[in-house]
Formats: structure tokens, sequence, C-alpha cells
């Protein structure tokens, strides 16, 4: 077995030692906090603060089959555990404290040990530690999805809800999160009471080492449809420095192991002044954007299909592209009517897209102002109150080809009873439109 320990001097290098002496290879050490640095620097972009060499640590650590970790608040975090489920490495904590085995058994690790447990007892752990599950599925069915659209109200708020009702079609658990620091609108769209706890809550507890399933469930407020968890937004202004990026990146880890699929709808604002004004550590508004961002599997970009709206998506998808990486992304074009656009007003659409902005794939949602009244005065999802609405047939389309993967012909036999017929994807390429 090849271990790689994190574990501060001078209890480390006689971990080492002693590890070594009971036939194990160890692959290499470091502090813990150390580590939590290179997580953070690998998964978030790297603050280019690192004294150490980073690939020989890397290496080092995707070699080991287990991480020996020392575990608190600052060493055990989600890009410690992302780091060490990308790379195929189990974790073995050591927590000196309940909090910090709250904390492990918050991420789904164990068995917890003492700091100064034996050699002997770490190999015993770790070989009852279950595999880390492997990402990949996950970027075929998303867990965290994340609602972003530039300034001018395109429609991030409404999409995310009828994203998330659709999601819970068939028995899914979905949480529906509120983490926009400008302007959050969820719970009162939803006519959901704002003054309670909510993702501020969630945000907090993580940072502690309380967050767990259960804790969701206590502070989320059910939708009445069934399967949609929400929680809520802040309800002033003044509490955006509660949703700090270590706190919200905390917490989706969290909404992981609580829901099959989490909706992030996210504030427009991508800009960094705070941290170009100022070098202090402090708070940054737009954190919660950029951590919700970038903890998501997928990405759905939402832009309004009118001139204007198209104009600002596209200045603000290159900062989007350039804050998420390699993330799948999902262009939706909504409130899709003719009036603003003349003849062909997809293809306009789709051409300006494509010519400055490369995006090819885009998903197109029609204006339908009268089922958005009524589900606004309603206070419920479009889908609830208007099932045949144009809006809501269009959502569940995208929802079926650029969501949730086609089920193999197997699971479609086991479910054909208990799911709706498939739509058609609405997605129009130009090699179809060509043919």
């Amino acid at each position: 077995m090849r271990v790689f320990v994190a574990v501060d001097p001078p209890r480390g290098r006689a971990l080492e030692d002693d590890l070594v002496r009971e036939g194990a290879e160890v692959t290499g050490g470091s502090d813990a906090a150390t580590l939590a640095a290179l997580a953070a620097d690998t998964l978030v972009g790297g603050r280019g603060d690192a004294v150490v060499d980073v690939d020989a640590l890397t290496a080092a650590v995707r070699d080991a089959d287990i991480l020996v970790l020392q575990a608190d608040r600052t060493t055990l975090t989600a890009d410690t555990v992302a780091l060490c489920d990308r790379l195929g490495v189990r974790i073995v904590p050591l927590c000196a404290t309940e909090s910090d085995e709250r904390l492990g058994a918050a991420f789904g690790l164990g068995p917890m040990l003492p700091p100064d447990a034996a050699a002997w007892q770490v190999l015993e752990a770790a070989a009852r530690v279950p595999h880390p599950i492997d990402v990949t599925p996950r970027a075929a069915l998303p867990g965290v999805i994340a609602v972003w659209g530039p300034a001018g109200a395109p429609g991030r708020s409404t999409i995310a809800v009828e994203l998330a009702v659709e999601l819970a079609r068939g028995g899914r658990h979905v949480a529906l999160v509120d983490a926009d620091t400008h302007a959050p609108s969820l719970a009162l769209s939803l006519g959901l009471a704002d003054e309670g706890p909510g993702f501020a809550a969630a945000c907090r507890q993580s940072e502690l080492g309380g967050l767990d399933a259960r804790e969701l469930t206590r502070i989320s407020i059910p939708l009445s449809s069934g399967g949609v968890d929400v929680l809520a937004g802040i309800n002033r202004p003044s509490r955006w420095p509660e949703l700090s990026e270590s706190r919200v990146a905390g917490a989706l880890a969290v909404c992981r192991t609580w829901a099959e699929h989490t909706v992030v709808d996210v504030s427009s604002s991508l800009e960094r002044d705070e941290e170009i004004v100022s070098d202090l550590d402090g708070p940054r508004r737009n954190a919660a954007t950029l951590a919700a961002l970038r903890s998501a599997d997928l990405v759905v970009a939402v832009a309004s299909a009118d001139p204007v709206g198209i104009a600002r998506f596209l200045r603000g998808y290159t900062e989007l592209r350039a804050t998420v990486g390699t993330t799948r992304v999902a262009v939706v074009a909504n409130k899709l009517r003719p009036g603003v656009l003349g003849i062909d007003a997809r293809g306009q659409v789709r051409r300006a897209l494509d010519r400055f902005g490369g995006i090819e794939d885009v998903w197109f949602l029609p204006m339908d102002p009268r089922s958005v009244d009524a589900a606004t005065l309603a206070a419920r999802p479009i889908a609830d109150v208007s099932p045949r609405s144009p809006l809501s047939a269009a959502v569940r389309r995208f929802v079926g080809e650029a969501v949730v993967p086609p089920r193999t012909a197997g699971e479609t036999r086991e479910r054909r009873g208990s799911r709706e017929p498939s739509i058609t994807a609405s997605r129009t390429r130009r090699s179809r439109r060509a043919a």
C-alpha cells in the first residue's frame, strides 16, 4: 500500500518511519496546510504563492493509494477532497476534536482516527476506506448546475426554477440555491419566507464543520410541487459578506451528498475589482458567484434573444469562459420572439453567437408572457401553473438533451411506466438546417 502523509512535523516524519516499518510504501509527505494550498491552486486556478515544487508534490499524491491527512477546517476543504477524488486517492483523516470529526463526516470520510494513531491503525483503517467515486460520470450527469447570465434580466432566476422542477421529475431530489449577492429573488418569486436561515446559514455551518444532509433538510424550504428543496438567499444586501468563496464551495460540496442535482442561481457580475484595488484578504461581493461557477459541473448561460441581450452576453461570455475553464457550458437563448429580430430570429441569434463567440450549440426558449405572468401572480413555478406552457415544454426538452443523458434501452424499459415520453430536442444545428 502506497501512502502520502500530510501531517505537520515532527509527528508526520515519525508516522512515515512507522509506516515504512509496517511494510507500507511512503510516496511523499508535507504539512497539511501545504497540501490544502496545493488543492486550491490546482482546482481554483492558483494564487501563485506556492513555495514548494507543485509538480513533484502533485505527482507524489497521485502515486499514493492513501492520504493520511491532519484534518481541521483549514486543511480538510472541498478542494482537498475534490483533488483526491480526481486523483483516485482515499483519505484517512486524523481528527483532534469532535468538530473535526463532524467535518470529516460531512465530506463522507471515515473512519476517523486520533492524531496519535499508530501506523498499524492507519493501515487497518485505510483497508476499510471505500475507493473514491469516479468523477467522470458527473460530467454526464451534473451534480451542481450554475445558472448565469449577463446584466439586463435575461431570465436567470426563472430558468433556474424551471430547471429544478424539470430535474425533479421521476423522483429525483433537487436542491435550488439562491447564491445571488446582488439581487436575490428566488424566495420572493416562489412565495417563500426569506427570514429563515437559507443558504447563508448553510455557508456558516459549512465553515464550522456542522453542515450535513440533516442540517440542510432542516434549513431548506420544500416546494409544494415536491422533489425540490430551496435554500433561500440573503434577505438584506448588507449580508453578502456571509457568502465567502470558501463557505460557498464547502456548502455546495455537501449539497452534492444531499441532492442528486443542485441548481444554483448566481448574479451576473464576474468582476474582480476588489482584488485590484485592495491586497487585503477581505470579503469579495462576487466571490459567491465565482465559487459557484468553479464548483459547477455544468454552467447554463442564459442570453436574452434580442440585439442588446446578445451583445451583453457576448461581452460577458469570454470572462465566463476564463472563470470556469473546461467546465461544460450550455448556452440558452431566452425570450425568443420575431418582433425584435425580424424573419428567421433563430438563425440570426445562432449566426451572431457562432461568428462572435464561437458558439455552435444553442438552445432556444420562447417568449411566453402569459404563463410567466400567471406563475408570478400565483408565486409558483411555471410548470405547476401552466403545464402546457411553451416555455415549460422547451425547458423540458433542454433538460432532456443538455442536462440529463439519454437512458439505455434497459433503463427505458424499466421506467417506461413512470416516465413521460421523450420529446425531440429543440436544439438546431447548422448541419441539420443544411440537410
